[in-house]
């Protein structure tokens, strides 16, 4: 079965019929007319923009504090009475 892809109540392909099945998602338009649309190639990459953003933020976060959380959880994981190096505060001894 052919799946449309709609966009503000229509079709982008410009079909019209009751029984015409349609997505707003881009992965699953089948239609070969809705994917060869402006319409929908805009959508396509916008949506791959996004998706870069979001992994090239992740990327950037991910590496800023990790390694006094990482020191932080080893230390607390050593057996006994282990003290924690100046500067972190509000836990003397784990």
């Amino acid at each position: 079965m052919v799946t449309h892809f709609k966009v503000s109540g229509h079709l982008a392909c410009g079909h019209k019929g009751n029984n015409l099945t349609s997505t707003r998602e881009l992965n699953r338009v089948k239609c070969r007319s809705c994917r060869n649309t402006e319409v929908y190639k805009e959508a396509r990459k916008a949506q791959r923009n996004a998706a870069r953003r979001a992994a090239r933020k992740a990327k950037a976060t991910q590496t800023v504090a990790d390694w006094r959380q990482a020191w932080t959880e080893r230390l607390i994981a050593l057996p006994g009475l282990q003290r924690l190096p100046r500067g972190f505060t509000g836990q003397p001894y784990v």
